[in-house]
């Protein structure tokens, strides 16, 4: 009789065991996509954020660069470019390249005989930013 019991009851937590193995229960599958839920929230508003940061950066390098080529321009020929000679035709000689989504213009454009000059400049994130012969990049337009 003992032996017949023992067999039972071996047999037994063979089947539990095995119950328990196969898979996972709805109330843990629920609380995985709650979690997945939530770093997804936290971590896609930052991603975005850092995406136009960088945005906003290559409008201020542009605007870096398109001062360096006004200057180099105003050092060759004496004069700085016009608003009408401000194009990427006339800086790429000049050294400059301007991104894909950066929209630079003259906010104030030299006048005759002066080195004054002050250039706008806005991205994808329509942010403006300004940079002038005397200063750096600046957030706002001249």
């Amino acid at each position: 009789m003992y032996f017949a019991l023992m067999g039972k009851l071996s047999a037994r937590r063979q089947n539990l065991a095995e119950d328990k193995d196969k898979g996972f229960t709805l109330i843990e599958l629920l609380v995985v996509v709650i979690i997945i839920g939530i770093l997804a929230a936290i971590a896609i508003p930052v991603y975005l954020n850092v995406q136009n940061n960088a945005r906003d950066s290559s409008v201020k390098s542009d605007l870096s660069n398109a001062k360096i080529a006004v200057v180099a321009y105003q050092t060759e020929k004496g004069t700085a470019p016009t608003a009408a000679q401000f194009n990427l035709a006339t800086l790429a000689d000049y050294g400059f390249t301007q991104s894909t989504d950066t929209v630079l213009s003259y906010g104030t454009a030299p006048t005759a005989g002066s080195s004054t000059f002050c250039i706008n400049g806005k991205g994808k994130t329509e942010k403006p930013f300004s940079i002038s012969n005397s200063g750096s990049v600046k957030d706002g337009a001249c």
